[in-house]
């Protein structure tokens, strides 16, 4: 009963935000927070949004396969950081965007602006389902199912609490509840590692060398060419991932546009980025520690990693507090992320497909909408339950980003103008293109492509664009 009694606090909390934060609220305000976020509010925040429920479960377990070698990847995330506040974002506020795909509409036409949008919108959905359906399914498993709650009941709740926090304040109440999130998940982390430490029976210095010289703290990989964990692939793909993934993605870059002025927003922009390298930093130390505990208390570790930390924090094996603090990790993590995504539906539906920014009651009638819509979703991979089709999805978010990275780019870098009629066509084609590129790759070259997968796709339809201006 404690576990449901924190969670129960924890969303009366939020609700104390969004009732502090709603007090005057407009289309302006749950956009773009009228313009006035405090910068260092919105850095804060950001790290938790940016953390979802699934990356607070799976980076402790990633070291199992790959061990520490992610932070490649995070090292690449800094550099790519940077591209895009002195990049992409002097372009944003320079043009007074409310959402970035507008840039699409000015710079190559409306239907390039359309298909912009479209693709956000297909991506963010089955893409922000998905890790809410994961986080649920674990919550549902490891904490409510010994309460007898169904799982369409926790779904619901869940979705319907989000909705009730952003429904009038938007963003303006996200910039605050994702702070307070960022407190909850560091804080979690922190406490969650102090205890498996003592579990152990190490003090700090015996926790820093353990680590050290596990077998698992490999952090770099510079041999092995055909690797995914190959040095260069995970730092050039870390930097594509943020450039694209953030920059490029309404969600992510919608509360960095409420900050006062471009130069704040860097500064946010650039303090963030840094901080990813040591949370993930923690996040991987913390998995290395538990398989260290599961070897001296001689448990088998998960063929999974994603079951590595719900199985000693989940289960009461460290205890009932690490439980308590499991759930508030867990449960902030995955808010901070669903509740910033259906704000950007909502943004960009009624913005970009609709194109009535100024429509108050569309504006709660589709964010009550897309919340239904998220909850069916979520109930569908329910139903489906299979991994093979989550992994698919997964796969097909992947695939979805890479137009949005081509067509940017070619509005960015050159300054050619296509025949805009024909721009959907190719922002289909090139992800079906890269899907059988990769499927003659694995069949015929044994090569399987990773990330880089999503450079390649934007580098087709940069070429598709380029073509099209023969025929304007």
């Amino acid at each position: 009963m404690i576990i449901l009694t924190t969670i129960a606090i924890y969303f009366l909390i939020l609700l104390l935000f969004s009732k502090f934060t709603t007090r005057k609220t407009s289309n302006s305000a749950f956009y773009l927070a009228d313009r006035h976020s405090p910068w260092y509010m919105v850095a804060f925040g950001m790290i938790g949004a940016s953390i979802s429920g699934v990356s607070f479960v799976s980076v402790p377990g990633m070291m199992l396969k790959t061990d520490m070698t992610y932070l490649q990847m995070c090292m690449g995330f800094i550099v790519g950081y940077f591209l895009v506040a002195f990049v992409l974002l002097p372009i944003y506020y320079k043009l007074n965007l409310t959402t970035i795909y507008s840039y699409l509409k000015d710079r190559l036409g409306r239907r390039s602006y359309k298909i912009g949008s479209i693709f956000f919108m297909l991506s963010k959905m089955t893409g922000a389902a998905v890790r809410f359906y994961v986080v649920c399914i674990i919550l549902q498993k490891f904490v409510l199912d010994s309460y007898s709650i169904p799982f369409p009941l926790t779904v619901i709740s869940m979705t319907m609490l989000i909705w009730l926090y952003t429904r009038k304040g938007g963003i303006k109440t996200l910039v605050w509840t994702d702070s307070f999130q960022t407190f909850c998940i560091l804080g979690a982390l922190l406490l969650i590692i102090y205890n498996v430490i003592n579990e152990a029976g190490l003090d700090f210095k015996g926790a820093v060398d353990a680590i050290y010289s596990n077998p698992h703290s490999r952090i770099f990989v510079f041999d092995d060419w055909v690797s995914k964990q190959n040095f260069v692939k995970q730092f050039l793909s870390g930097i594509f991932v943020v450039v694209v993934m953030t920059g490029l993605d309404q969600d992510m870059m919608q509360k960095n546009l409420t900050c006062k002025n471009l130069r704040q927003a860097q500064k946010d922009m650039c303090t963030y980025g840094f901080a990813f390298l040591p949370v993930n930093f923690l996040f991987l130390c913390l998995g290395v520690l538990l398989s260290i505990l599961a070897a001296r208390e001689g448990v088998a570790l998960p063929t999974m990693g994603d079951e590595l930390l719900p199985m000693f924090a989940a289960t009461g094996k460290l205890g009932e507090m690490v439980v308590v603090l499991f759930a508030i990790g867990i449960v902030a993590a995955s808010f901070s992320s669903a509740d910033s995504a259906l704000t950007a539906l909502t943004t960009i539906y009624c913005v970009d497909i609709k194109e009535r920014a100024d429509d108050e009651k569309l504006r709660k009638r589709s964010h009550l909408f897309l919340s239904m819509l998220f909850i069916i979703f979520i109930l569908g991979f329910k139903m489906i339950n299979s991994t093979s089709v989550i992994d698919a999805i997964y796969i097909l978010c992947s695939y979805t980003y890479g137009p949005l990275l081509g067509l940017f780019a070619f509005g960015i870098f050159t300054r050619r103008k296509v025949n805009d009629r024909f721009v959907p066509y190719v922002a289909i084609a090139s992800p079906l293109l890269c899907f059988m590129i990769d499927v003659v790759a694995q069949r015929f070259m044994d090569y399987k492509f990773g990330y880089e997968l999503l450079m390649l796709n934007g580098m087709l339809t940069f070429l598709g664009l380029r073509f099209l201006c023969r025929y304007k």
